[in-house]
């Protein structure tokens, strides 16, 4: 098919684990361990400023490149073998089916990834390639076509399915390899100084069975980091509802409303709070569903082979089992993402960082980037319960504009909506990844462009940043980096 445009909104990596590292936060104390969840405050501040402890008492003080890889401070040690057996499940290569590792074997038959660490390097970001001849595997495209399945959910290609895989297991067809070109749109900010942001289009070549439909929607989505993902799962429903504003009823432009999607376990419509779109519920079935659509894996909540009809070779390929991850796997991974800790803050005391926070939330910033919530109860897991956290998010689908549109409907999100995305850990990225490749499909090229590229019902706050004084634009760029 033609060059497919993507102007949209904002990992599978190996874990390093370092237990009791030094802490490297500013702040004057390290909080004792405890697995006692702190007591849920009388009132929700709107601001962050001065707490390095982004993610409560499960916050850990590592700045390292093994800073999104710990397990929850206050994850008591016997309870983390889990922990460390879904780490060492997480950085585990699948191999071709049949195998004498009959453990790990079932990869593919199509695939875009021989592990989770592959993508969430590090349990970060993902990113696009950067070399000519680089393989896309921190950033991957699904597809569907209009209409959608019994349950809501996006209707996938008949030929390619849901998501494009581009490599494949010895004999059987990959189903085809997407490459990447960007296009630079100079900009000036209001003081005179020049920026450039750039729009990525993608074309797919060597397709296997044919072009893509006439009527193809293409999502490119980057792997996002992993750590926090239980904090957000332990947010009552009613504390992410009561942000919602659909109807814009207040009048502020802000419009943020929830995703419901299908949740495999329950047999219901539920909130969504994870993926970019919030077309996930609960982090179980994100993980169970990366193993299938990514690794070709099945699993007792997805037990069908990612093959479509039409590709024979594919359904005819030997699996690994049925299913080929069992669900005491699913569960330790599940298990391991969890309770991977949030890093604690840096220089929070830094007169340039408070400054940018205060410029962050009175441009509007805060409106959709929630900078406290509280969780609720989860009496599995009382080391999540109770905990004041700064995500810096609201979970709810916000009109981005046209140009980070994908056109792509998601459940109940419409094709210009996105979840808004956690902040906590963004400062630790360059450190962890080695690079700062932003939004969902990592066009932006640092904080400001990300800002930039901004446009709905955030197109306001763009605009306050661009027009900003140069020092107050340093200043909230500074702020970002503390998280």
């Amino acid at each position: 098919m033609g060059v497919l445009s993507a102007l949209l909104f904002a990992g599978c990596g190996g874990s390093d684990l370092v237990i009791g590292a030094t802490p490297t936060s500013t702040a004057t104390s390290t909080p004792a361990q405890s697995a006692t969840p702190t007591a849920t405050p009388t009132a929700t501040p709107s601001s962050n400023l001065g707490d390095p402890l982004s993610g409560g008492q499960t916050t850990v003080f590592n700045a390292t490149i093994a800073a999104f890889g710990q397990p929850a401070r206050n994850l008591p040690l016997d309870s983390r073998t889990d922990f460390f057996v879904g780490n060492a499940l997480f950085n585990r290569s699948w191999v071709t089916a049949p195998s004498s590792t009959e453990g790990s074997d079932g990869l593919g038959p199509v695939f875009n990834a021989r592990s989770c660490s592959s993508c969430h390097f590090r349990d970060g970001r993902g990113r696009p390639p950067i070399e000519p001849d680089e393989s896309f595997v921190g950033l991957l495209f699904r597809l569907s076509i209009p209409g959608e399945t019994a349950n809501g959910g996006p209707l996938s290609d008949p030929a390619y399915g849901g998501q494009l895989n581009q490599q494949a297991v010895l004999g059987v067809p990959a189903e085809g390899r997407a490459t990447a070109t960007y296009t630079e749109m100079p900009g000036m900010y209001g003081d005179g100084d020049p920026y450039s942001l750039r729009a990525p289009s993608y074309d797919f070549v060597d397709l296997a069975f044919g072009p893509l439909d006439n009527e193809i929607r293409v999502s490119p989505r980057t792997a996002p980091f992993i750590f926090g993902l239980g904090l957000l799962e332990a947010l009552d429903d009613e504390t992410i509802v009561a942000r919602a504003d659909p109807d814009d009823r207040d009048g502020d432009g802000i419009s943020g409303r929830p995703n419901r999607v299908w949740d495999l376990r329950r047999e219901a419509a539920v909130l969504g709070r994870f993926g970019w779109k919030a077309n996930q519920p609960t982090i179980e079935q994100q993980t169970a569903g990366a193993f299938r659509d990514d690794m070709g894996l099945t699993s007792t909540l997805f037990p069908a082979q990612n093959c479509p009809p039409v590709q024979s070779e594919c359904l005819a390929a030997p699996t690994g089992g049925d299913p080929e991850v069992d669900q005491r796997k699913i569960d330790v991974v599940t298990f391991y993402t969890r309770f991977l800790a949030v890093p604690a803050r840096r220089d929070v005391d830094n007169p340039d960082v408070r400054r940018g926070e205060e410029v962050f939330d009175r441009i509007g910033c805060t409106d959709c980037h929630t900078a406290t919530l509280v969780t609720g109860a989860v009496p599995e897991a009382p080391e999540l319960s109770g905990q004041r956290i700064h995500p810096y998010s609201d979970l709810l689908l916000h009109d981005m504009g046209p140009d980070l549109a994908d056109e792509r409907p998601d459940f109940e999100a419409d094709g210009r909506e996105w979840r808004t995305p956690p902040l906590w850990g963004v400062g630790l990225i360059a450190t962890v990844n080695r690079h700062t490749l932003l939004l969902h499909d990592g066009r932006a090229r640092g904080f400001a462009e990300a800002i930039l590229w901004h446009g709905g019902e955030a197109e306001p706050a763009a605009t306050a940043f661009r027009t900003l004084p140069r020092d107050e634009r340093a200043a909230l760029l500074r702020f970002l980096e503390s998280l």
